[in-house]
């Protein structure tokens, strides 16, 4: 699909989809798509300057680098920085290039196979596999979101001398309450 389509995937392209999704190799149909009501393109301006062109992509493209930019992130590179010198830095290197090859594969896998890497999970491995894959995952999850919960209570504690216990509960309530407006 051209990336300057004004329009949705098309229907033609819908097909062929799910011509690939029954596909020999898989265990299983592939279901609806992930984030079902999300599924699709971005419309992008046909015509315009190139720098407006460029635009449109480079606020998507800030919201990840400003991720990868975290506050606590800096923290800790500097404070394992100071104590472990180049070989950290050769670890930190070599962990993003492995999340370059990993987000290419999934991409691949996304466009080539119309499925995310939770489905072709699911949909090639057996039961006996997939599960354990899930609960890996899960477990990923859980640590990432705990270590941001614990940062900003430090942070609420830094700033604001809120206890820790306290911060804990006023972000746990204020994340759950985003995730209820979702």
């Amino acid at each position: 699909m051209d990336a300057r389509s004004p329009d949705f995937i098309s229907e033609s392209e819908v097909d062929a989809v799910r011509d690939i999704s029954l596909d020999p190799g898989w265990r299983g149909e592939r279901g609806e798509p992930s984030l079902s009501d999300m599924f699709g393109s971005v419309r992008t301006a046909r015509e315009g300057s190139f720098w407006r062109k460029l635009l449109a992509f480079l606020g998507p493209g800030y919201l990840v680098a400003v991720g990868y930019m975290d506050p606590g992130n800096w923290a800790t590179s500097l404070a394992g920085g100071s104590k472990f010198g180049y070989s950290l830095l050769t670890v930190a290197l070599l962990s993003n290039v492995m999340a370059i090859v990993l987000q290419s594969l999934c991409t691949r896998l996304g466009v080539g196979a119309g499925r995310d890497l939770a489905q072709a999970c699911r949909d090639s491995y057996p039961r006996w596999v997939a599960w354990p894959l899930w609960l890996s995952a899960e477990v990923a999850i859980t640590a990432t979101d705990l270590a941001e919960v614990i940062g900003t209570a430090i942070g609420l504690n830094l700033l604001f001398h809120i206890p820790l216990a306290i911060g804990v509960v006023i972000t746990a309530r204020h994340s759950r309450r985003n995730c209820d407006a979702a």
